[in-house]
C-alpha cells in the first residue's frame, strides 16, 4: 500500500462517475468536461492512483463509452440506472475485498490532493471502520450537513432537502468522500432504502448505521477548500478553473517568478522554474514546461511541452511546442516553433518564422519570414528573409543540411534532400536542387533582361484613344 507504513490493508478507490450532468447543457459527460485542459476525471484518477496500489473502480453510466475511451487503467463498473450515490457504490462494492479499505471519491470533485486522501485513510482502524472528509463553508447551501451530538461526535449526515431549519444553519458539510472497511461497507449498503425526498439510495445513510453499530466516526478536513469544490454546471466549472489557476500561479509566485498579472496566466500542466523568470500577460503554459533562470516570456504566448534554457527570450505572440532551447536564445515575436526542434546557445529566431523538426546551431539566425523544416543547421548560419526549405515532396519528408557559417540569401528555396557546405553562400532568389559546395557562391537565376519599347496595358489603351 503506497506511503502508508505499518498498514497492510489494500486501499480500493471507488470513483463515482456515472452522472450525465444535465445542467452542463453538453453532450459531453460531466466527468469529461475540461478543467485546465484535462478532463475532471483525470485529476481524480491521479489522486487515487497516488495512494492505492490497485486500479480504481470507476462507476460509469451516461456516456460510458466516451468515458472508457479516454482512460486506460481503471476497472469499469456500469450503473445502468442512476438511483443515487448509495446505489452507485453498491455496484462497485462486490469488487471490494472485505479486508480492504474502500476510498469513495467523485469524478466531479477533481482537485482533492493525495495527502488529504492519505490523512483520511489513516483514520480508519478496527474500532473506527469509517472516516469522513468534511469542510466548514461560509455558504453550505446544497451540501449535506454534518450532525454532531453534545460530545461533538458525528451521528448523521442530513441532505439539504431533508434538513430542518436548525440543521440548515450548520456550516460543517459532507464532501461525500469517505474511507470505510469493505466488510462493514457491504453490510451497511445492504440496509439502504430510498425513503427520502429524492427517492434515492443515499450513501450518507451508512453514517447512521455506523453510529447505530456503536462506532465513533473520525473526520478530517482538506488544507485547501478548492479540494472539495464540486462541479454541476458551467458556472461552477468556470469558478473552479479560476480558483485552480490562482492556486497554480500562487505556487509560481512563491517560487520567485514575476507574473505581470496573475489573473491572465493559464497553466494547463506542470511548470518548473529557475530564478528570475518573468511571465507577461495572456500566456498559456501547457503540458510539461521548464523555464530556466532568467527566462522571459512575452505577452500572448503559448508554450506546450517545452524546456527553455537560461536567459531565453520569447517575444510576443509566439507559439512553442515540443522544443528545447539552450541559453541565450531569442524567439519571436510571432514565431512558431514546432515539435522536435532544438535551438542551440545564442540562436535567433525572428518574426513570422516557422521551424519544425530541426536543429538550429549556436549563434545561427533565422530572423524573418522563413520556414525551416527537417533541417540540421550548423553554427553561425544566416538565413535571409523569405527562405524556405522544401522538405515535402507530397509523399515523403526529406532533410536539409546546412554547414557552419553558411549564408542563405533572401527568397531562396532549398529543395531537399540537399546539403549546403560550410561557409557557402547562396545568392538571393535562388532555387537550390543540388548540393552547394563549401566556401563558394552558388546561385540559380534566370538572366535579367529589359525589353525596350514595351508598353503597359494602360499605355496601350491610351495609344488607342
Amino acid at each position: 500500500m503506497k506511503n502508508h507504513p505499518g498498514r497492510s490493508e489494500v486501499i480500493q478507490p471507488i470513483i463515482l462517475a456515472a452522472g450525465k450532468g444535465t445542467r452542463m447543457k453538453s453532450r459531453l459527460p460531466k466527468v469529461l468536461q475540461p478543467l485546465a485542459g484535462r478532463p475532471l476525471l483525470a485529476y481524480v484518477l491521479d489522486a487515487a492512483q497516488a495512494v492505492a496500489d490497485v486500479p480504481p473502480l470507476v462507476v460509469i453510466g451516461y456516456g460510458s463509452g466516451q468515458v472508457q475511451a479516454r482512460f486506460d487503467g481503471p476497472r469499469w463498473v456500469l450503473q445502468g440506472e442512476q438511483l443515487g450515490t448509495g446505489h452507485a457504490v453498491q455496484q462497485a462494492a462486490m469488487h471490494v475485498a472485505d479486508e480492504a479499505i474502500a476510498l469513495i471519491l467523485y469524478g466531479d470533485v477533481p482537485l482533492v490532493q493525495p495527502q488529504t486522501l492519505k490523512d483520511l485513510v489513516s483514520l480508519v482502524d478496527e474500532n473506527h471502520p469509517l472516516a469522513l472528509l468534511t469542510v466548514a463553508l461560509e455558504d453550505p447551501t446544497g451540501y449535506g450537513r454534518i450532525v454532531r451530538d453534545q460530545h461533538h461526535q458525528v451521528v448523521a449526515i442530513v441532505e439539504q432537502k431533508d434538513a430542518t431549519p436548525q440543521q440548515l444553519a450548520i456550516r460543517e458539510v459532507n464532501t461525500g468522500m469517505m474511507a470505510v472497511f469493505g466488510r462493514q461497507l457491504k453490510r451497511w449498503l445492504a440496509r439502504l432504502d430510498n425513503d427520502n425526498a429524492q427517492g434515492e439510495y443515499y450513501l450518507t445513510d451508512i453514517i447512521r448505521f455506523c453510529v447505530e453499530d456503536g462506532h465513533e466516526i473520525h473526520t478530517t478536513s482538506p488544507s485547501l477548500q478548492l479540494e472539495v469544490m464540486g462541479v454541476n454546471d458551467k458556472a461552477q466549472l468556470a469558478q473552479l478553473e479560476r480558483a485552480w489557476q490562482r492556486h497554480q500561479v500562487d505556487r509560481l509566485l512563491a517560487a520567485g517568478v514575476t507574473v505581470a498579472d496573475s489573473a491572465r496566466l493559464d497553466i494547463r500542466g506542470s511548470v518548473s522554474v529557475g530564478q528570475d523568470v518573468f511571465i507577461d500577460v495572456n500566456v498559456v503554459l501547457e503540458g510539461d514546461v521548464h523555464l530556466a533562470d532568467g527566462v522571459h516570456i512575452g505577452p500572448n504566448c503559448v508554450l506546450k511541452d517545452v524546456s527553455l534554457g537560461e536567459n531565453t527570450q520569447v517575444h510576443a505572440f509566439s507559439h512553442l511546442q515540443g522544443c528545447k532551447t539552450e541559453p541565450d536564445v531569442s524567439i519571436g515575436p510571432y514565431a512558431r516553433i514546432r515539435p522536435d526542434t532544438t535551438l542551440a546557445e545564442g540562436a535567433r529566431v525572428g518574426n513570422f518564422v516557422e521551424i519544425k523538426q530541426s536543429a538550429i546551431g549556436a549563434g545561427s539566425k533565422v530572423n524573418h519570414l522563413a520556414y525551416i523544416g527537417d533541417t540540421t543547421m550548423g553554427a553561425g548560419v544566416n538565413i535571409g528573409a523569405g527562405v524556405i526549405t522544401c522538405n515535402y515532396d507530397g509523399v515523403n519528408k526529406h532533410r536539409t543540411v546546412i554547414g557552419d557559417g553558411a549564408f542563405i540569401g533572401s527568397d531562396s528555396q532549398l529543395v531537399a534532400p540537399v546539403e549546403v557546405g560550410e561557409g557557402a553562400t547562396i545568392g538571393a532568389g535562388s532555387t537550390i536542387v543540388k548540393n552547394a559546395p563549401a566556401q563558394q557562391l552558388t546561385l540559380s537565376r534566370a538572366k535579367q533582361v529589359t525589353l525596350k519599347n514595351w508598353l503597359s496595358p494602360k499605355q496601350r489603351c491610351k495609344g488607342d484613344e
